[in-house]
């Protein structure tokens, strides 16, 4: 892969080249992709989906928007640092026009944009969608689907949800958001179809990032990109190397971040805070003006602070020495699976999952979770094909009419049915979800 193909401004549907000299410097290509993100109604709806904890069990926590914000953020800077460094080795790259904020406004925005497929309540959200067809009423539809369509359904995941709301045509949107294809490429965690599902220890195939329905224009994208294909005639490609240092800031900001709520909200001793936080704050922190923090909260946040300077300077340096592997696609690892603070990392990881995502609270959010999608996917699956095989009763036709207009309007693939309205079931907010569940019921 070269960069010079990766950092492409093209958009869908262009039908002349993108040039970077060319661009305006007050609002260039790539920031105005944040600023479509942000303004979409995809993102605003995260102000409402949980991240870790119920939204309404405290007075604060992180949502699924804040901490959206928070690894845009981390991911500008992480983009910029090495920007710099491969605007260095490339000067090319200097001669059409491109710099280093590139990198990062490139980076921010498929950050901003990394959670926006997720379902309500958090991770749980997507395996109650999948156990709806695995397990649930949703069984049998199997023997209508082929196997790429069941797998997609089956395994239903947030981050081809993603893409497909960044990217599907609708009367009037073609392209979706049409954002620039290096965004894109950098959102893409995962650059496959969910078939076939490989035993590998590559990252880029750890999970799938692709619906079938949207297939064609991802090979689109990978083209223009350059992505590299793991394996002939298979939709399966190494990452952008720009999507490492997403997942990067992803990485940063959870560990680091839900760790910080965790203590908090006593779900997490201080004590045992300052034992794993100063692992990664050693070199860097001020001993004197940390005694001087009264509070814990300001304790936390000088720690939080430092501790996420540290990962952002070594998640940098991981990527700028890999580089040449990362473009090749030999590269299989997360940046911070080989960063010098993995086993300091894996320890707090280890105390936020005894400690936080198992604990009753969150448990309990999940449960109700799997309640409410369970059955708002049986009612309104139900409902429109009922529509489709002309057998509506009074009940669909007051279930179809809370659909958006968007989702509305009888599609003859069963699968894009069964797919749009998982969409439809994941954009809701964790309390919407709830009302409207209730409503139903």
């Amino acid at each position: 892969m070269n960069w010079k193909q990766l950092l492409s401004l093209q958009r869908f549907g262009d039908t002349t080249k993108r040039h970077r000299h060319l661009q305006d410097e007050t609002r260039l290509g790539f920031e105005v992709d944040y600023d479509r993100i942000i303004f979409s109604d995809y993102f605003r709806s995260l102000q409402d989906k949980t991240q870790v904890v119920p939204l309404s069990e405290v007075d604060f926590v992180h949502t699924r928007l804040t901490h959206s914000l928070e690894v845009s953020v981390v991911g500008r800077t992480l983009g910029r640092i090495v920007g710099q460094e491969i605007l260095h080795k490339h000067p090319e790259l200097k001669k059409d026009g491109y710099k280093f904020n590139d990198f990062g406004a490139i980076v921010a925005a498929a950050a901003l944009a990394h959670d926006i497929g997720n379902p309500p309540f958090g991770h749980s959200g997507e395996r109650a969608i999948g156990d709806f067809f695995k397990n649930g009423d949703g069984r049998k539809y199997k023997m209508h689907l082929t196997a790429s369509q069941w797998e997609d359904l089956a395994n239903f995941e947030g981050n081809a949800n993603g893409f497909r709301l960044l990217t599907e045509s609708r009367q009037g949107m073609q392209g979706g958001l049409r954002l620039s294809y290096a965004t894109l490429g950098a959102f893409m965690k995962y650059p496959k179809e969910s078939i076939p599902v490989q035993k590998t220890t590559h990252i880029a195939e750890k999970k799938y990032g692709v619906f079938q329905t949207d297939v064609p224009f991802f090979r689109e994208l990978a083209e223009e990109l350059g992505l590299q294909p793991i394996r002939k005639g298979e939709n399966t490609f190494y990452r952008h190397p720009l999507a490492y240092l997403v997942e990067a800031a992803d990485d940063i900001c959870y560990s680091i971040i839900d760790f910080e709520d965790g203590i908090n909200l006593g779900l997490i001793s201080e004590d045992k805070a300052l034992e794993y936080l100063l692992n990664l704050v050693r070199e860097n922190i001020i001993t004197d003006k940390y005694h001087k923090l009264s509070t814990q909260k300001d304790r936390l946040s000088y720690l939080r602070a430092l501790a996420i300077q540290s990962l952002i300077l070594e998640a940098a340096r991981v990527f700028i020495t890999n580089e040449q592997a990362i473009l090749d696609g030999s590269f299989e690892y997360s940046l911070l699976d080989k960063c010098r603070y993995e086993a300091q990392l894996k320890d707090i990881i280890t105390i936020s999952v005894q400690k936080i995502y198992l604990s009753k609270e969150v448990v309990e959010k999940e449960i109700k979770g799997y309640g409410v999608l369970t059955n708002l996917l049986h009612v309104f699956t139900t409902a429109v094909n009922n529509e489709f095989e002309g057998k509506t009763t009074g009940f669909d036709k007051l279930v179809l009419a809370l659909l958006p207009d968007e989702y509305r309007g009888v599609k003859e693939s069963l699968y894009e049915r069964l797919l749009s309205i998982c969409s439809f079931v994941a954009g809701m907010s964790d309390r919407y979800a709830i009302l409207l569940n209730n409503k139903l019921t």
